[in-house]
């Protein structure tokens, strides 16, 4: 065999030459590969010069000249043979999943029909799935699953926090270990048919949000006199409400007004939709801080409002979206504060997707200044807006369960510049609103941001995959960081460890100090309560043992503290935040209960008990308006539910008692 020598042949870019030799009979020429460097050459990656018998290389380094390896397809062809048999094999099996599931019956040509199931009321899965297949499934409350995570205390899985009612649907587990401690059955079908009780149940059947603006008509409320919406503007804007509250901007609702009742122009049509919306969500929202003088100044009610709002908002158009943005905020205050929280939910999600489509996620803080121009303006109040949004979300996640709108790693979390300075100086009741405004927020805003972190490091889907340590070195920092925000804040307003009732103390603290100390004692909890997941309690040898016991002490401390806080300043509580506030008080409730069920023997375990059986009362005191048949009903509720935590609580203790006389007091 001759070896062509490098200069007369065409080099290859993989080490060999493809020749060709005559055809004979016609045929086309076939392709033969001879290979073009000696074995020594090729291993080396160097150039051979083909030299017969020996090659300059191998030559001179005295090296056998071997032509003995193996040369196989090219590299090239191999891959497309892999694709070609992965694409036949992938086709294969989707034309066998197609024979075998029938999914062409019923539908034209065979096409596959995707459907959404959505059950109403939040009450079962939202599942996507193929049209006739058996994985489309419905569940009920009780057997949904929990996004939240399982509620466990001291090792014990007592059942899940669902999106369904926000409290625990104790698990079989659970149920048993009740009945272990306590030796009765117990009655908690209430949440199951009610939903969650801190909800007003007027609204629970369902977000009848979801039908307005789709199959039904324009509502017929008209907007009212242009002087009734300045009268209840300006009481909002001098008010200390607007500080907690920045729902509007009170020189640009000016312009929101001037669009509202400009006569309606096709042109123009869009932007005065949105701004009445804005204007009637506002209304509905005044309804809440000026009950009574509303009814006597406005003939329509305040859910009508709200209902027409919402008609345009679901209207909406890229050519109004700050007044869009400012409707869906004031409704969902306006049903947070009636206690709708399904509804709150529905219309938030609104809200963020805007705040977030104007940039006001990621927009750097507006100093405020006394001669700011109408875009500096603008700007300040998306801001403030997405600040709303932001706390909002993640009291709605506390509630519900779901997964926040607003994730933490999409924003901009800078703080206005000097906010805990500002928001918490002295207030002046001649001027609540003094400059340089800088609200307070309903919730201070480090605070929501220490919520946000805590709830997607220990209560996520990827929090439940975590080890003993990984949680317990998650409750250290977060307790570390709670601890270093509780102390940049003014005395006057900062939550103290354990809250004591202090006379002097409770009569100084206006409404924003309490809801300031109790979303701290239920961030506390919170925190320590995922100490109860730990593997931890099944070994109670092992090391870390001592830390989870004191951290589910911590969080049951915290949960007493929100019930003396409460109880301690009912006084000064606002009738309008009765539900905003409910879910502290239950959730504080059901972490004692389960505590007393745990050490049934502890001498705290009887004054628990006392403590439990004061909330009913308790709650009743905020409640000074005058009741519906709805609120009647709704406190009953309450009431017969702590009745049976209280029952179940004396059952754990008189078993206890029994069992330690009965084994001789040891």
């Amino acid at each position: 065999m001759q070896y062509p020598s490098p200069a007369s042949t065409p080099s290859s870019g993989d080490g060999v030459d493809c020749r060709t030799t005559p055809a004979q009979n016609n045929d086309p020429p076939k392709r033969k590969r001879t290979a073009r460097a000696c074995d020594s050459c090729y291993k080396r990656k160097i150039q051979c010069d083909a030299v017969k018998p020996q090659c300059n290389w191998c030559k001179h380094h005295d090296l056998p000249c071997t032509f003995d390896r193996v040369i196989g397809a090219g590299r090239k062809k191999k891959n497309e043979a892999k694709r070609d048999l992965s694409l036949s094999e992938r086709i294969e099996r989707i034309e066998n999943f197609l024979a075998t599931s029938n999914l062409d019956q019923g539908q034209p040509n065979g096409d596959t029909a995707i459907h959404i199931l959505s059950l109403d009321g939040f009450s079962g899965l939202y599942s996507a799935s193929v049209s006739g297949s058996p994985s489309v499934y419905h569940c009920s409350p009780s057997q949904q699953p929990c996004s939240f995570g399982r509620m466990h205390f001291a090792g014990c899985n007592l059942g899940q926090i669902s999106s369904h009612n926000g409290l625990p649907l104790f698990s079989p587990e659970g149920q048993q270990w009740i009945k272990e401690k306590t030796g009765e059955d117990s009655n908690f079908d209430m949440l199951q048919l009610f939903g969650p009780l801190w909800q007003n149940n007027r609204h629970s059947n369902g977000a009848n949000l979801l039908s307005l603006g789709v199959n039904s008509g324009s509502p017929s409320v008209e907007l009212p006199d242009r002087a009734a919406v300045e009268f209840f503007l300006a009481g909002f804007t001098n008010s200390k409400l607007r500080s907690v509250f920045p729902v509007l901007d009170p020189v640009l609702f000016q312009d929101t007004l001037n669009m509202a009742y400009a006569p309606l122009h096709v042109s123009e049509r869009p932007k005065v939709m949105m701004a009445r919306a804005a204007v009637f969500a506002f209304l509905a929202l005044a309804s809440v801080f000026e009950c009574d003088r509303y009814r006597c100044t406005l003939q329509t009610t305040a859910e009508q409002c709200a209902s027409t709002s919402w008609h345009l908002v679901t209207q909406f158009e890229q050519a109004s979206m700050l007044d869009g943005l400012q409707a869906a905020v004031m409704l969902c205050l306006f049903h947070t504060f009636v206690g709708a929280f399904k509804s709150s939910e529905i219309v938030l999600a609104v809200a963020c997707r805007v705040v977030t489509m104007l940039g006001g996620h990621i927009m750097q803080p507006v100093d405020p200044t006394p001669t700011m121009d109408k875009e500096t303006r603008t700007r300040r109040h998306i801001r403030n807006l997405f600040w709303l949004c932001y706390s909002m979300d993640k009291g709605i996640c506390q509630r519900t369960g779901h997964p926040p709108l607003l994730v933490d790693d999409y924003c901009d979390l800078t703080l206005p510049t000097h906010y805990t300075e500002l928001a918490y100086r002295p207030q002046d009741p001649q001027n609540p609103n003094q400059e340089p405004f800088v609200p307070m927020y309903p919730l201070d805003l480090n605070l929501s941001i220490i919520h946000s972190r805590a709830h997607a490091a220990l209560y996520s889907f990827k929090a439940g995959h975590k080890s003993d340590a990984e949680i317990l070195k998650d409750i250290r920092e977060l307790d570390d960081e709670l601890e270093q925000w509780r102390m940049s804040i003014p005395a006057p307003y900062r939550p103290t460890l354990t809250f004591t009732q202090d006379p002097g103390k409770c009569n100084s603290m206006d409404m924003h100090a309490i809801v300031l100390h109790l979303a701290y004692h239920h961030a506390v909890a919170t925190i320590h309560r995922a100490s109860g997941r730990c593997r931890a309690w099944r070994n109670s040898q092992s090391c870390e043992f001592d830390g989870v016991t004191s951290s589910l002490a911590i969080s049951v401390q915290a949960c007493r503290s929100s019930l003396y806080c409460l109880e301690s300043t009912v006084h000064t509580v606002a009738a309008d935040c009765f539900w905003m506030l409910l879910y502290y008080p239950l959730y504080a409730l059901l972490i004692i209960f389960c505590n007393i069920l745990r050490n049934p023997l502890d001498p705290q375990a009887e004054y628990d008990l006392a403590l439990l059986m004061r909330v009913p009362h308790v709650l009743k005191m905020i409640r000074t308006r005058r009741l519906t048949f709805n609120d009647v009903a709704h406190t009953k509720l309450i009431d017969d539910f702590v009745n049976e935590l209280t029952r179940l609580g004396r059952c754990a203790i008189a078993k206890a008692k029994r069992e330690r006389d009965f084994n001789g007091g040891n």
